[in-house]
Order: structure tokens, then sequence, then C-alpha cells
């Protein structure tokens, strides 16, 4: 099967995650079948062009993991070839002139009708059906003209896109009937909910790539994630490679309700794609993240501190909450300490012959059965203590990484501020 399919999204804001998800199933099905994905910007609405907007997204798509074939093209650059095409169909009569727009005539009875790759059988009844503008009169193409014409000459073979577009679809139809051109198959893929139902938005979180990407998720997981928002192998199958994913994709497996955007899930997966990932491609990953977000921590110790932590965090952005004691000062919360508890843990400590995490775990059980108290009541102040925080990569690995001396003197800060 022959295939050529084109994502067409609208630079008039950040690309949104819903359009990321539409745009890997575009991308999966031509890699399915060996065919070409296109990027093509429709910027018809040159009033609500957002600047840099082009730039989000394909370096969104990029990030991703998501090419596409050859380079970015513009609705736009059509321009001229729509106002010829315009103009031929009033030459033949399939159009008119009104007001210095051009309409195009819609048929008066029967229906346009489809066989929808994902939704079945649609059919418009023809008489609901109003004359659209497809030139305006400044001439410049409407997107319902624009964009059938761009897939007729592109030789777009599958217009795979979003469920809001289905009411564009029988106007597109007439448009390339009339044009003497064969209607592409379209796919009208299930669009994206929030958990409460609605459609997916800001008031939900993160809505674009950027901001996914800030959070903590690495890429890998979030296109995992997004691939089974409205589509599934065969019901069971949850973790997948981008190889496997292309391998396994269909059209006919993806189902006609809205997919609901589970964060819970997203962060599961993030989680098992993290704790995946070999030691040191881990330890690349949390350097990565934290020079993006412009922390200047010494790599030596995040790379030391990377394995007591593999099996602690689901996203990058936890990393500060988690290591932030290594490479600053820390505030312990002073109801959260217990004088007594951190006076012996300094003795302790301070005994400690080699400062490494095999040693300090002696020393701390031999406290716990000094003062006759269960780990989890002298180990608390001490976490609190040294990290600032009541969660914290294991302990003993937390003091050895963090040194004996910066160790001692926040163990006996806490001690000080404990009521």
């Amino acid at each position: 099967m022959s295939v050529r399919v084109r994502m067409a999204p609208s630079p008039t804001g950040l690309l949104h995650i819903g359009g990321v998800r539409t745009f890997l199933f575009n991308w999966l099905f031509a890699r399915r079948w060996d065919g070409e994905c296109l990027l093509r910007i429709e910027n018809t609405d040159t009033s609500r062009e957002v600047e840099a907007a082009v730039d989000q997204i394909e370096r969104s798509l990029r990030w991703l993991g998501i090419e596409w074939d050859g380079e970015t093209r513009f609705q736009l650059d059509s321009m001229e070839r729509c106002g010829e095409e315009a103009r031929r169909l009033v030459a033949e009569g399939a159009a008119y002139e009104d007001d210095g727009a051009i309409r195009l005539r819609m048929p008066d009875e029967g229906s346009i009708a489809w066989d929808d790759a994902v939704k079945g059988r649609i059919e418009f009844d023809a008489h609901e059906l109003e004359d659209p503008v497809i030139l305006r009169s400044d001439g410049r193409p409407v997107y319902n003209f624009a964009s059938p014409v761009d897939d007729w000459l592109d030789g777009i073979t599958h217009v795979i896109r979003g469920d809001d577009h289905v009411s564009n679809t029988p106007k597109q139809i007439a448009v390339l009937r009339a044009l003497g051109a064969e209607p592409p198959v379209y796919a009208h893929v299930p669009n994206v909910f929030g958990e409460d139902g609605r459609k997916l938005s800001k008031r939900h979180g993160a809505v674009s790539v950027d901001e996914f990407r800030a959070q903590g998720y690495v890429a890998p997981a979030l296109m995992n994630f997004l691939a089974l928002l409205g589509w599934a192998p065969d019901g069971e199958t949850t973790i997948m490679s981008r190889d496997e994913l292309v391998e396994r994709f269909s059209l006919e497996r993806v189902g006609r309700s809205p997919a609901t955007f589970d964060y819970a899930k997203l962060d599961w997966m993030n989680g098992v794609y993290l704790r995946g990932l070999p030691p040191d491609a881990y330890a690349g990953t949390l350097l990565e993240y934290a020079r993006e977000r412009g922390l200047d921590w010494d790599e030596a110790l995040l790379r030391a501190a990377a394995p007591a932590l593999q099996e602690k965090i689901a996203r990058l952005d936890e990393l500060p909450g988690f290591v932030g004691f290594l490479f600053g000062d820390v505030e312990p919360e002073a109801a959260l300490l217990d004088r007594q508890t951190l006076a012996a843990a300094a003795v302790a400590l301070e005994e400690v012959g080699s400062w490494e995490p095999a040693a300090i775990e002696e020393a701390l059980k031999a406290l716990c059965a000094e003062l006759g108290a269960k780990p989890r009541q002298v180990f608390a102040p001490i976490r609190v203590a040294v990290t600032g925080s009541k969660v914290s990569p294991g302990l003993y690995e937390s003091l050895a990484l963090l040194g004996r001396e910066v160790t001692l003197a926040r163990v006996r800060r806490g001690a000080e501020l404990a009521p």
C-alpha cells in the first residue's frame, strides 16, 4: 500500500499535546507502511499567527522522536495556485463570485459521504450544507479550500486527524471533486479528554511538549503513552519501544471513544522507562535535565548519586527534592527534629572510621539499639536534619554522598534547632 500522510498544525500557539498525539498516529501509520509523513503549517489565518510557534512545533516533534519527510512547508506557499484553481472553478461553473469572494457550489440534493477508516460510514445531507467561501475577497484561500488543494498537490493518500474535523470533511470532499481529484482516505481519531471528561486544556495541567519536558518526562515514555491514547495493539500490552509501536500500529485498532489523559499512568510509565535505563545513561539523563533547568551542580557528585535515585523517582522534576541537599544548604523543619536523637547521632557518626554506606549503616543501627528505639524513629530526625526533607535517597547513601564534615555539621545544627 502506498502511503503519504501529513500533519498540519496551526502556528497560532504552542503545539497542543493532543495535536502531537495525532501527528504521532500519522507518523506511525506512515512508517508502518514505509510511506512518507509531511509537516505542513496551516497558516492561512495570518492575523492569528504566533511568532516562534513554528520553531516550537518542530523542536517538540524532534525531541519526541518524530521526524518528517522533506522540508516543512507552509499553506500560504500555495496561495497563488489556490487562486488559480478557484478562478478555474468559477469558469467551469463549479463556483461563483459573491461580494468579491468566491464560493463553491455545493450539491443541491443527495449526500456527501465517505467511509471513515476509524468511525465507519459518515453522511451529510447536501441540503444542510451551505455554499462555503473558498477564496476571500483579499485573495487569500480559506482553510477548507487550501487544505484539500494542498492534499491534492502533495498526493496525500490518508488524512488522519482529530474528531473535531469531521464537519470540515464534506466541504473538503466537495472541493476535491470539483477540482477533479480523488479524495484521500479520511480517518478521524478520538479527541483527548482530561479526567473530568472535558477536552484537554490548560486547566488539566501541562498541554505542550515543552511543559511535559520541563516536568521531567522522557521522550520514549511520552511517545509510548501518547500512542495509547485512543489506540491499543491488543488491549494488554502497555510498554512498547518506538520500533514496536511502528510495527504494531494500525488504524483498525484505533477506537472511536474519546481517550482520557491519565497523568498517574504517564507517571508510572515514565518511572518504568527511567528505571530501565543503563546506569551511565540514567546518570547522563539526570545531568542533562539539571543543566536544562539551569542547575549548576557538580557533575561527579550527581553521577555518584544516580544509583541511589534510579528506583526512587518517576519524573525528573523530582530530582531537586531528592538530591538538592547535596548541592546547597537546607532548612529543616524544627518540629520534625529530636534533640536527644540528633545529639546521640552526632557522637555515633563522629566515630565512624571509613565514611561509606556500610559503615554508616552499622553505626546507625548500633545507635538504635543504644536508644532502644526503632530505626524509623531514629532515622527520621536524622534524615530531616541532613536533607531538609522527610524523603530522600537511602539514608546511608545520602550521608556518604554528603561527606563526613557536612553531615556532622547538619546533625549538630539540627540538635540545636530541635524544640
